[in-house]
Protein backbone atom coordinates (compact mmCIF):
# COMPACT_ATOMS: atom_id res chain seq x y z
CA UNK A 1 0.00 0.00 0.00
CA UNK A 2 1.18 3.84 -0.46
CA UNK A 3 2.18 5.73 2.48
CA UNK A 4 -0.40 8.59 2.11
CA UNK A 5 -4.01 6.79 2.90
CA UNK A 6 -7.32 7.07 3.60
CA UNK A 7 -8.50 4.64 6.23
CA UNK A 8 -12.31 3.84 6.72
CA UNK A 9 -14.21 1.99 9.76
CA UNK A 10 -16.24 -0.05 7.54
CA UNK A 11 -18.44 -2.56 7.27
CA UNK A 12 -17.79 -5.34 4.40
CA UNK A 13 -21.10 -7.20 2.81
CA UNK A 14 -21.13 -9.50 -0.53
CA UNK A 15 -23.45 -8.98 -3.39
CA UNK A 16 -23.68 -10.42 -6.79
CA UNK A 17 -20.47 -12.05 -5.47
CA UNK A 18 -18.44 -9.00 -5.05
CA UNK A 19 -17.34 -7.44 -1.72
CA UNK A 20 -18.91 -3.64 -1.33
CA UNK A 21 -18.32 -1.81 1.73
CA UNK A 22 -20.39 0.66 3.74
CA UNK A 23 -18.11 3.41 5.44
CA UNK A 24 -18.77 6.44 7.49
CA UNK A 25 -17.72 9.44 5.99
CA UNK A 26 -17.19 13.19 7.35
CA UNK A 27 -19.47 15.85 5.11
CA UNK A 28 -16.03 18.06 4.66
CA UNK A 29 -14.46 14.98 3.38
CA UNK A 30 -17.29 14.57 0.53
CA UNK A 31 -16.25 17.37 -2.01
CA UNK A 32 -12.33 16.53 -1.60
CA UNK A 33 -12.54 12.42 -2.55
CA UNK A 34 -15.76 12.55 -4.86
CA UNK A 35 -15.78 13.94 -8.35
CA UNK A 36 -18.61 13.88 -10.72
CA UNK A 37 -17.20 13.56 -14.73
CA UNK A 38 -16.88 16.72 -16.53
CA UNK A 39 -19.89 17.79 -18.80
CA UNK A 40 -17.53 18.11 -21.81
CA UNK A 41 -17.05 14.49 -21.77
CA UNK A 42 -19.05 12.55 -24.08
CA UNK A 43 -21.70 10.45 -22.03
CA UNK A 44 -20.61 7.29 -23.71
CA UNK A 45 -17.27 7.90 -22.06
CA UNK A 46 -19.05 9.09 -18.46
CA UNK A 47 -20.88 6.65 -16.01
CA UNK A 48 -23.40 9.56 -14.98
CA UNK A 49 -25.84 11.94 -16.35
CA UNK A 50 -24.18 15.82 -16.34
CA UNK A 51 -24.86 17.47 -13.34
CA UNK A 52 -28.18 19.81 -13.26
CA UNK A 53 -26.67 22.68 -11.10
CA UNK A 54 -30.33 24.18 -10.57
CA UNK A 55 -31.04 20.75 -7.96
CA UNK A 56 -28.03 22.16 -6.22
CA UNK A 57 -28.71 25.26 -4.20
CA UNK A 58 -32.27 23.13 -3.53
CA UNK A 59 -30.37 20.43 -1.66
CA UNK A 60 -28.22 22.64 0.25
CA UNK A 61 -30.68 24.98 1.41
CA UNK A 62 -32.71 21.70 2.55
CA UNK A 63 -29.06 20.86 4.47
CA UNK A 64 -28.75 24.32 5.84
CA UNK A 65 -32.36 25.14 6.92
CA UNK A 66 -32.93 21.76 8.92
CA UNK A 67 -29.66 21.05 10.68
CA UNK A 68 -31.16 19.10 13.25
CA UNK A 69 -33.83 16.95 11.11
CA UNK A 70 -32.19 16.89 7.59
CA UNK A 71 -31.97 12.94 6.46
CA UNK A 72 -29.27 11.71 3.88
CA UNK A 73 -29.27 8.91 1.96
CA UNK A 74 -26.26 6.83 1.05
CA UNK A 75 -23.88 7.84 -1.52
CA UNK A 76 -23.02 4.93 -3.55
CA UNK A 77 -18.64 5.48 -5.01
CA UNK A 78 -16.56 3.04 -7.10
CA UNK A 79 -12.79 3.16 -6.27
CA UNK A 80 -10.53 2.71 -8.92
CA UNK A 81 -7.34 1.83 -6.79
CA UNK A 82 -5.57 -0.72 -4.43
CA UNK A 83 -7.65 -0.90 -1.73
CA UNK A 84 -7.55 -3.37 1.43
CA UNK A 85 -9.54 -4.23 4.21
CA UNK A 86 -8.28 -5.12 7.68
CA UNK A 87 -10.97 -6.97 9.25
CA UNK A 88 -10.77 -6.70 13.30
CA UNK A 89 -10.99 -10.83 13.75
CA UNK A 90 -10.49 -13.88 11.86
CA UNK A 91 -14.05 -15.55 12.40
CA UNK A 92 -17.23 -14.44 13.75
CA UNK A 93 -19.44 -11.31 13.03
CA UNK A 94 -16.23 -9.21 13.28
CA UNK A 95 -14.58 -10.59 10.56
CA UNK A 96 -17.04 -8.16 8.23
CA UNK A 97 -15.99 -5.07 10.56
CA UNK A 98 -12.72 -3.28 10.10
CA UNK A 99 -10.56 -0.99 8.24
CA UNK A 100 -10.99 0.05 5.06
CA UNK A 101 -7.48 1.17 3.66
CA UNK A 102 -7.46 3.64 0.60
CA UNK A 103 -4.41 5.28 -1.22
CA UNK A 104 -4.75 8.85 -1.89
CA UNK A 105 -4.08 8.47 -5.03
CA UNK A 106 -7.05 6.38 -5.70
CA UNK A 107 -9.98 7.68 -7.80
CA UNK A 108 -13.09 7.82 -6.58
CA UNK A 109 -16.41 7.78 -8.78
CA UNK A 110 -19.76 8.56 -7.93
CA UNK A 111 -22.38 6.20 -9.47
CA UNK A 112 -25.36 7.61 -7.33
CA UNK A 113 -25.39 11.24 -5.59
CA UNK A 114 -23.75 13.72 -7.18
CA UNK A 115 -26.00 15.98 -6.26
CA UNK A 116 -26.03 15.60 -3.06
CA UNK A 117 -22.43 15.91 -3.03
CA UNK A 118 -22.14 19.29 -5.06
CA UNK A 119 -25.09 20.75 -2.06
CA UNK A 120 -23.06 19.41 0.59
CA UNK A 121 -19.75 21.27 -0.87
CA UNK A 122 -22.26 24.20 -1.15
CA UNK A 123 -23.65 24.01 2.31
CA UNK A 124 -20.31 23.72 3.81
CA UNK A 125 -19.50 27.25 2.79
CA UNK A 126 -22.19 28.68 4.40
CA UNK A 127 -22.09 26.38 7.61
CA UNK A 128 -18.55 25.08 8.19
CA UNK A 129 -19.54 23.47 11.45
CA UNK A 130 -21.75 20.66 9.22
CA UNK A 131 -17.94 19.36 8.47
CA UNK A 132 -17.81 17.30 11.16
CA UNK A 133 -21.44 15.28 10.57
CA UNK A 134 -21.22 11.80 8.68
CA UNK A 135 -22.94 10.63 5.59
CA UNK A 136 -23.00 6.45 5.06
CA UNK A 137 -20.85 5.79 1.16
CA UNK A 138 -21.41 2.77 -0.38
CA UNK A 139 -18.55 1.50 -2.05
CA UNK A 140 -17.81 -0.89 -4.90
CA UNK A 141 -14.30 -1.84 -6.02
CA UNK A 142 -13.97 -0.09 -9.80
CA UNK A 143 -14.33 -2.86 -12.51
CA UNK A 144 -14.11 -0.04 -15.47
CA UNK A 145 -16.13 1.87 -17.11
CA UNK A 146 -18.52 -0.74 -18.57
CA UNK A 147 -19.43 -1.78 -14.43
CA UNK A 148 -19.79 1.90 -14.03
CA UNK A 149 -22.50 2.53 -16.31
CA UNK A 150 -24.69 -0.60 -15.80
CA UNK A 151 -24.53 0.39 -11.48
CA UNK A 152 -25.74 3.92 -12.70
CA UNK A 153 -28.41 1.78 -14.73
CA UNK A 154 -29.27 -0.87 -12.15
CA UNK A 155 -29.56 2.05 -9.20
CA UNK A 156 -32.06 4.07 -11.30
CA UNK A 157 -34.26 1.59 -12.32
CA UNK A 158 -36.37 1.93 -9.41
CA UNK A 159 -35.16 5.42 -8.89
CA UNK A 160 -36.19 8.55 -10.39
CA UNK A 161 -35.04 7.60 -13.62
CA UNK A 162 -32.74 8.69 -15.94
CA UNK A 163 -33.57 9.48 -19.66
CA UNK A 164 -34.61 6.95 -21.54
CA UNK A 165 -31.52 7.88 -24.10
CA UNK A 166 -29.23 8.05 -21.38
CA UNK A 167 -30.46 4.37 -19.78
CA UNK A 168 -30.52 2.83 -23.43
CA UNK A 169 -26.76 3.75 -23.61
CA UNK A 170 -26.09 3.16 -20.08
CA UNK A 171 -27.40 -0.47 -19.92
CA UNK A 172 -25.09 -3.34 -21.13
CA UNK A 173 -27.59 -5.53 -19.72
CA UNK A 174 -30.16 -5.21 -22.34
CA UNK A 175 -29.39 -6.41 -25.98
CA UNK A 176 -31.47 -3.92 -27.64
CA UNK A 177 -30.03 -1.34 -26.12
CA UNK A 178 -26.26 -2.95 -27.51
CA UNK A 179 -28.22 -3.19 -31.05
CA UNK A 180 -29.27 0.34 -31.03
CA UNK A 181 -26.48 1.87 -29.98
CA UNK A 182 -24.36 -0.02 -32.72
CA UNK A 183 -27.12 1.10 -35.28
CA UNK A 184 -26.57 4.69 -33.86
CA UNK A 185 -22.80 4.57 -34.41
CA UNK A 186 -22.83 2.49 -38.09
CA UNK A 187 -26.00 3.84 -40.01
CA UNK A 188 -25.34 7.32 -41.85
CA UNK A 189 -28.34 9.15 -41.07
CA UNK A 190 -27.40 7.93 -37.07
CA UNK A 191 -23.98 8.86 -37.05
CA UNK A 192 -22.90 11.65 -35.37
CA UNK A 193 -26.74 12.94 -35.43
CA UNK A 194 -27.60 11.23 -32.50
CA UNK A 195 -28.75 12.44 -29.35
CA UNK A 196 -27.14 10.36 -26.70
CA UNK A 197 -28.58 11.53 -23.76
CA UNK A 198 -31.33 13.44 -23.65
CA UNK A 199 -35.07 12.06 -24.88
CA UNK A 200 -35.74 15.45 -26.28
CA UNK A 201 -33.66 17.54 -28.59
CA UNK A 202 -33.43 21.27 -28.02
CA UNK A 203 -33.54 23.92 -30.98
CA UNK A 204 -30.10 24.40 -31.30
CA UNK A 205 -28.58 21.15 -31.07
CA UNK A 206 -26.81 19.45 -34.18
CA UNK A 207 -28.32 16.41 -33.16
CA UNK A 208 -31.14 14.78 -35.51
CA UNK A 209 -32.75 11.72 -33.62
CA UNK A 210 -32.52 10.27 -29.81
CA UNK A 211 -31.23 7.00 -29.04
CA UNK A 212 -34.53 6.08 -27.45
CA UNK A 213 -36.14 7.32 -30.81
CA UNK A 214 -33.95 4.94 -32.84
CA UNK A 215 -34.52 2.09 -30.03
CA UNK A 216 -38.18 2.70 -30.58
CA UNK A 217 -38.43 2.78 -33.59
CA UNK A 218 -36.06 -0.44 -34.61
CA UNK A 219 -37.91 -2.36 -31.88
CA UNK A 220 -41.23 -1.72 -34.41
CA UNK A 221 -38.92 -2.82 -37.47
CA UNK A 222 -38.13 -6.07 -36.01
CA UNK A 223 -41.07 -6.39 -33.95
CA UNK A 224 -39.04 -6.87 -30.72
CA UNK A 225 -39.83 -5.86 -26.91
CA UNK A 226 -37.25 -5.10 -24.39
CA UNK A 227 -34.74 -7.72 -23.41
CA UNK A 228 -36.50 -9.89 -26.08
CA UNK A 229 -33.41 -11.98 -27.33
CA UNK A 230 -31.47 -10.87 -30.16
CA UNK A 231 -30.33 -12.42 -33.04
CA UNK A 232 -27.72 -12.49 -35.46
CA UNK A 233 -29.59 -11.34 -38.17
CA UNK A 234 -31.21 -8.36 -36.19
CA UNK A 235 -28.33 -5.93 -36.33
CA UNK A 236 -27.44 -6.51 -40.35
CA UNK A 237 -31.50 -6.04 -41.14
CA UNK A 238 -32.11 -3.28 -39.17
CA UNK A 239 -28.87 -1.73 -40.25
CA UNK A 240 -29.55 -2.15 -43.95
CA UNK A 241 -33.39 -0.94 -43.72
CA UNK A 242 -32.11 2.07 -42.22
CA UNK A 243 -29.42 2.23 -44.30
CA UNK A 244 -31.57 1.85 -47.05
CA UNK A 245 -33.70 4.85 -46.09
CA UNK A 246 -31.18 7.47 -45.34
CA UNK A 247 -30.08 6.52 -49.35
CA UNK A 248 -33.66 6.89 -50.00
CA UNK A 249 -34.51 10.26 -48.85
CA UNK A 250 -32.79 13.14 -50.24
CA UNK A 251 -32.70 15.73 -46.99
CA UNK A 252 -31.18 12.77 -45.21
CA UNK A 253 -28.71 12.26 -47.42
CA UNK A 254 -27.98 16.22 -47.24
CA UNK A 255 -27.66 16.47 -43.59
CA UNK A 256 -25.15 13.34 -44.16
CA UNK A 257 -23.16 15.26 -46.01
CA UNK A 258 -23.32 18.66 -44.03
CA UNK A 259 -25.08 19.87 -46.86
CA UNK A 260 -28.23 21.35 -44.37
CA UNK A 261 -28.17 21.67 -40.61
CA UNK A 262 -30.10 19.32 -38.36
CA UNK A 263 -31.43 22.50 -37.11
CA UNK A 264 -33.07 23.60 -40.49
CA UNK A 265 -34.27 19.73 -41.38
CA UNK A 266 -35.84 19.83 -37.69
CA UNK A 267 -37.68 23.08 -38.71
CA UNK A 268 -39.27 22.42 -41.91
CA UNK A 269 -39.40 18.37 -41.90
CA UNK A 270 -41.64 16.07 -40.88
CA UNK A 271 -39.35 13.33 -40.91
CA UNK A 272 -36.80 15.05 -39.10
CA UNK A 273 -38.57 13.41 -35.76
CA UNK A 274 -39.10 10.70 -33.87
CA UNK A 275 -42.85 10.41 -34.46
CA UNK A 276 -41.63 9.65 -38.20
CA UNK A 277 -38.88 7.40 -37.48
CA UNK A 278 -41.47 5.38 -35.35
CA UNK A 279 -43.53 5.00 -37.96
CA UNK A 280 -41.11 3.88 -40.59
CA UNK A 281 -39.92 1.33 -38.33
CA UNK A 282 -43.77 0.15 -38.21
CA UNK A 283 -44.23 0.49 -42.23
CA UNK A 284 -40.72 -1.04 -42.49
CA UNK A 285 -41.54 -4.37 -40.35
CA UNK A 286 -44.79 -4.86 -42.80
CA UNK A 287 -42.36 -4.09 -46.38
CA UNK A 288 -39.36 -6.82 -44.87
CA UNK A 289 -42.53 -9.29 -44.29
CA UNK A 290 -44.16 -8.92 -47.28
CA UNK A 291 -40.95 -7.89 -49.85
CA UNK A 292 -38.45 -9.78 -48.18
CA UNK A 293 -36.17 -10.02 -51.59
CA UNK A 294 -37.22 -6.95 -53.45
CA UNK A 295 -38.01 -4.23 -50.23
CA UNK A 296 -35.67 -2.15 -51.26
CA UNK A 297 -36.71 -0.65 -54.38
CA UNK A 298 -40.11 -0.59 -52.73
CA UNK A 299 -39.14 2.51 -50.70
CA UNK A 300 -37.87 4.66 -54.43
CA UNK A 301 -41.33 6.38 -54.10
CA UNK A 302 -40.46 7.93 -50.37
CA UNK A 303 -37.88 10.30 -52.29
CA UNK A 304 -40.89 12.16 -54.49
CA UNK A 305 -42.83 12.65 -51.22
CA UNK A 306 -43.50 16.56 -50.09
CA UNK A 307 -41.88 15.99 -46.44
CA UNK A 308 -42.37 19.81 -45.57
CA UNK A 309 -44.05 20.66 -42.16
CA UNK A 310 -46.32 23.10 -44.63
CA UNK A 311 -47.67 20.26 -46.35
CA UNK A 312 -50.40 20.09 -43.88
CA UNK A 313 -52.67 18.28 -46.58
CA UNK A 314 -50.35 15.11 -46.03
CA UNK A 315 -49.32 15.47 -42.18
CA UNK A 316 -51.83 17.56 -40.72
CA UNK A 317 -53.68 15.05 -38.37
CA UNK A 318 -51.12 12.86 -38.86
CA UNK A 319 -47.54 13.21 -37.66
CA UNK A 320 -49.29 16.98 -36.72
CA UNK A 321 -51.93 18.45 -34.71
CA UNK A 322 -52.23 22.23 -35.24
CA UNK A 323 -49.18 22.34 -36.79
CA UNK A 324 -46.45 20.96 -34.31
CA UNK A 325 -45.07 17.56 -34.41
CA UNK A 326 -47.12 15.02 -31.62
CA UNK A 327 -45.69 12.05 -30.53
CA UNK A 328 -49.41 10.35 -29.44
CA UNK A 329 -49.91 6.82 -30.63
CA UNK A 330 -52.62 7.29 -32.64
CA UNK A 331 -50.04 9.60 -35.14
CA UNK A 332 -47.70 7.38 -35.08
CA UNK A 333 -50.21 4.87 -36.42
CA UNK A 334 -51.50 7.27 -38.94
CA UNK A 335 -48.28 8.29 -40.29
CA UNK A 336 -47.22 4.30 -40.41
CA UNK A 337 -50.79 4.47 -42.98
CA UNK A 338 -49.58 7.11 -44.83
CA UNK A 339 -46.06 5.34 -45.49
CA UNK A 340 -47.66 2.29 -46.39
CA UNK A 341 -49.73 3.38 -48.91
CA UNK A 342 -47.10 5.41 -50.80
CA UNK A 343 -45.02 2.50 -51.13
CA UNK A 344 -47.92 0.10 -51.91
CA UNK A 345 -48.07 -1.45 -49.03
CA UNK A 346 -51.54 -3.18 -47.71
CA UNK A 347 -53.37 -2.07 -44.55
CA UNK A 348 -54.19 -4.49 -41.69
CA UNK A 349 -57.43 -4.44 -40.82
CA UNK A 350 -56.86 -2.53 -37.65
CA UNK A 351 -55.26 0.08 -39.65
CA UNK A 352 -57.82 0.38 -42.10
CA UNK A 353 -60.05 0.71 -39.83
CA UNK A 354 -58.40 3.63 -37.96
CA UNK A 355 -58.42 5.13 -41.18
CA UNK A 356 -61.98 5.11 -41.31
CA UNK A 357 -62.66 6.42 -37.76
CA UNK A 358 -60.74 8.99 -38.55
CA UNK A 359 -62.34 9.84 -41.62
CA UNK A 360 -65.86 10.27 -40.00
CA UNK A 361 -64.46 12.53 -37.73
CA UNK A 362 -63.01 14.63 -40.09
Amino acid sequence: MEAFTYQFTALRGIQAGREFYVVMCPLKLIPKIFLFDEEEIPPELRAQRTLNRARVPEIARYLLDNPTEYVFSSITASIDGEVSFEPRASKGQERNVGSLVVPMTARFLINDGQHRRAAIEEALKENPQLGDETVSVVFFIDAGLGRSQQLFADLNTHAVRPSKSLGILYDKRDPFSRLALSLAESVPVFRGLTEMEKTTISNRSPKLFTLSAIYQATQELLHKHRNDSVTRADLPIARDFWTTLSETIPEWRQVIKREVSAVILRNQYVHAHGVVLHAFGIAGRTLLATYPDDWKKRLAPLAEVNWLRTNTTQWEGRSMEHGKMSKALINVNLTANLIKQIIDLPLSADEAALEKRVAKQA
